[in-house]
């Protein structure tokens, strides 16, 4: 069973006060993921992971969405020690937990 993966996406702002930025999980990703059968779930279907960008690891999770492809949320600190925005592309590495 793979658990480590890695793709690249465009980082996009949630429009909303809150500011979030997130990335989708590209869609061969996601089909690899829903297809592990004993992955551990917590609250309403969020799979624990750790991510890297750059050089900078965090404990995260995956968000399941109603469109299909997981989100990732990339936190204020991460995108301030990688020097990334809105509309940036990014490599992610992650791993299920």
């Amino acid at each position: 069973m793979k658990k480590n993966f890695k793709f690249t996406a465009k980082v996009w702002r949630y429009p909303a006060q809150a500011a979030w930025y997130f990335v989708y999980v590209a869609d061969e990703v996601t089909e690899v993921i829903k297809k592990i059968k004993n992955k551990k779930r917590v609250g309403f279907g969020f799979i624990p992971i750790e991510a890297t960008v750059g050089k900078t690891t965090w404990q995260t999770s995956l968000f399941p969405t109603k469109e299909g492809p997981y989100l990732i949320a990339i936190k204020a600190m991460i995108r301030r020690k990688e020097g990334i925005d809105d509309g940036d592309k990014i490599e992610v590495r992650f791993k299920i937990l």
